[in-house]
This record gives C-alpha cells, sequence and structure tokens, in this order.
C-alpha cells in the first residue's frame, strides 16, 4: 500500500474500499472526466448520497459531449480531405477565349 493510500483527508469514504479509486483511475489510464464519473459512483453510498450520482452523471454528460465534438470533427476533416482529393482529381475548367 501507498503512503497517500494510509491517509485520506476529510473521511474515510475511500478507504474502505478494496481498490481505491485513485488507484483504479491510474491504473487504467483514465482522464479527468472519466476519473470523477469513478470517483462519484465509487463513493456515494458514503459520503455524498445522490448528490455524488448527481456530479457523476454530470461529468458523464461533459465526457459525452466531449467525444461527440471530437467524432463529429474527425468525420468532417475526413469529408474535406475527400472532398479536396476529389478537386485534385477533376481536370481545370478553361477560361473563356483561351
Amino acid at each position: 500500500m501507498s503512503k497517500a493510500n494510509e491517509v485520506q483527508v476529510g473521511g474515510t469514504h475511500y478507504k474502505n474500499k478494496a481498490i481505491q479509486p485513485w488507484d483504479y483511475i491510474a491504473s487504467n489510464n483514465l482522464g479527468y472526466l472519466e476519473g470523477n464519473v469513478v470517483k462519484y459512483v465509487s463513493r456515494w453510498k458514503d459520503k455524498g448520497g445522490l448528490v455524488d450520482l448527481d456530479k457523476a452523471m454530470h461529468n458523464l454528460q461533459k465526457l459525452i459531449e466531449v467525444e461527440t465534438d471530437k467524432a463529429v470533427q474527425k468525420e468532417a476533416d475526413r469529408l474535406v480531405g475527400f472532398v479536396e482529393k476529389m478537386a485534385e482529381g477533376r481536370p481545370k475548367k478553361k477560361q473563356k477565349g483561351k
């Protein structure tokens, strides 16, 4: 057990877990929003009750927004690339009078 795991500031709602949420988060390389979801879902019964479930849901909603925006941007970039590639292969229009 790490020294940081031996002490909990502000309660015992993590110390009684078989795996502390921050160990799970770090071991699985989770990001900030994902980590918050794990944290709040792990502690809701012992600390914040339904408020912690609301916090988990709020973080999950933000994660969905962020990932949706990334997916939309990726698709937009793909389409721009496709249009640019198609334009490169198209013969140039002749100018009038030439």
